[in-house]
């Protein structure tokens, strides 16, 4: 594992209540620990992104989403690959934080299969917030390059990894119904 020693202090960082940024399936991810207010706060400050957008949490596995999605949902059936990453807007748990869920009624989760994204969340203990490294209405960062110039002074780490092999952010679906809310790399 070369990548254990900085997704180990990462982890410590995450727990801390610290902003770390890390490859994905597609692109660069921001991410904190969900119920960390003054950590999601500041991810929202570095995007310029209105709270009541809400933000996606990823997770390494389906029990890391147990505490954040409704009674009713399957975990198992929320399915995604590194290759087309799925997005999923499930019921939420009564306990999501306002900041987390925005003004939607779901919450927006994906188990994801990036090995890095996947190893920050075991690292962490937890499920992440995590948001395209980009400011708002702004393309999100797919090079190590970009990323570390754009938003390296901005966060407490950043996690070594390539993005991929995706071409761009994840499609996001509504569990009940399938339906695509928004396309693969819209």
């Amino acid at each position: 594992m070369i990548l254990s020693i900085p997704l180990q202090r990462a982890g410590r960082i995450l727990r801390s209540g610290g902003v770390v940024a890390y490859p994905t399936e597609g692109v660069y991810g921001l991410g904190c620990m969900p119920g960390n207010e003054s950590a999601v706060l500041r991810i929202l400050a570095i995007k310029q992104r209105d709270p009541a957008m809400g933000l996606i949490l990823i997770a390494a596995d389906p029990g890391q989403l147990a505490e954040w999605v409704g009674s009713g949902v399957r975990l198992d059936e929320l399915t995604s690959t590194v290759e087309r990453p799925v997005t999923w807007i499930v019921p939420a748990d009564s306990s999501v934080p306002f900041l987390v869920r925005g003004q939607n009624a779901g919450i927006a989760v994906r188990i994801t299969r990036h090995p890095v994204a996947a190893a920050l969340c075991r690292a962490a203990a937890s499920a992440l917030v995590s948001t395209s490294a980009n400011t708002s209405g702004r393309p999100p960062a797919r090079n190590l390059f970009v990323l570390r110039r754009v938003f390296g002074h901005l966060v407490d780490c950043v996690v070594p990894g390539r993005c991929g092999p995706a071409s761009g952010v994840s499609e996001i679906r509504d569990w009940e119904s399938g339906r695509i809310i928004r396309p693969a790399n819209a």
